[in-house]
């Protein structure tokens, strides 16, 4: 059987099913009509062993060779990340991130595929930056990047910075082609981070009403659908915030998942919010995707 409705009504399409499913979610990436929500799944299709960690549970463990944990919440990033931050302040954990996320990580052929794309909208949700890179090695001009804040470094009503692919700080609702939003920050080109528990208290606080989310990105989706690729749910902070940045989107809604990795709590989520599985491997869906379009 192809398309394996579950009793959470998740469904999953593999095999010819999955193929033509993919080749109708290229469609309508090339009209612009879903947005692409990339994970740090990713990276993995460009390096076997990445530069940077491509897990939450790595970046715990990168931390952990840095400052050891208690074994409870050795393996949970948000909870290493506090646990630094109230000993060691705010200011090491932000120059460890630096430096774990420092290694350059080399756009993949995904990447490379959607930078040449029309695009209303991208969402990163990992720190590497992989997809501002391929935005830049494609000469595009016509892109801003916003990216979510702590607020412990901030005063005032700050969630977001906006930025130019050359570095330079613009100020908020510059207009433009391509927005790319990275609501939990990125490495460059200013560092920014959320990765403690305390960044996300306010955050998650006011989420429900929309606030930290940039005025643009509610915009955009409206009439939009979403592609998840290199993404895991298995995580109530990554359910969190993927179930409000496509609030009140209109669909399609696909992601390509492994459909006998996915944790009870990913599957409820995915079938709650009507995304269809594209049950099949990253890099098939990608070769196919990119490659139908070379």
């Amino acid at each position: 059987m192809n398309t394996i409705p579950t009793s959470g009504h998740l469904v999953v399409v593999r095999d010819s099913f999955a193929r033509k499913l993919l080749e109708l979610a290229r469609r309508a990436l090339v009209s612009d009509q879903v947005i692409p929500y990339l994970g740090p799944g990713l990276l993995r299709l460009s390096s076997a062993e990445p530069p940077v960690p491509c897990t939450p549970e790595a970046v715990a463990e990168a931390l952990n060779t840095r400052a050891p944990a208690p074994s409870k919440i050795r393996t949970n990033m948000w909870s290493v990340a506090q646990f630094i931050e109230q000993r060691r302040h705010r200011r090491t954990l932000q120059a460890w991130m630096t430096d774990i996320f420092a290694g350059p990580a080399a756009p993949s052929i995904l990447h490379a595929w959607l930078a040449k794309l029309p695009l209303s909208l991208i969402i990163d949700s990992w720190y590497e930056g992989a997809m501002r890179a391929a935005l830049a090695e494609a000469g595009r001009t016509d892109v801003v990047e916003i990216q979510g804040v702590t607020r412990a470094n901030e005063v005032g009503d700050i969630w977001t910075r906006t930025y130019d692919l050359s570095g330079r700080e613009l100020e908020a609702g510059a207009a433009t082609k391509t927005v790319l939003y990275a609501p939990h920050g990125s490495i460059r080109p200013a560092a920014n981070f959320l990765i403690a528990d305390s960044d996300y208290v306010e955050a998650l606080t006011e989420i429900d009403i929309q606030t930290p989310i940039p005025d643009v990105v509610k915009e955009r989706r409206v009439d939009r659908g979403f592609f998840f690729v290199g993404c895991r749910f298995n995580d109530q902070m990554l359910r969190t915030y993927a179930r409000q940045i496509m609030k009140r989107s209109e669909g399609p809604r696909y992601a390509i998942m492994d459909r006998q990795t996915l944790t009870r709590n990913e599957a409820r989520f995915l079938a709650a919010s009507g995304i269809t599985v594209i049950d099949m491997p990253a890099s098939e869906a990608v070769a196919q995707l990119a490659g139908s379009a070379s």
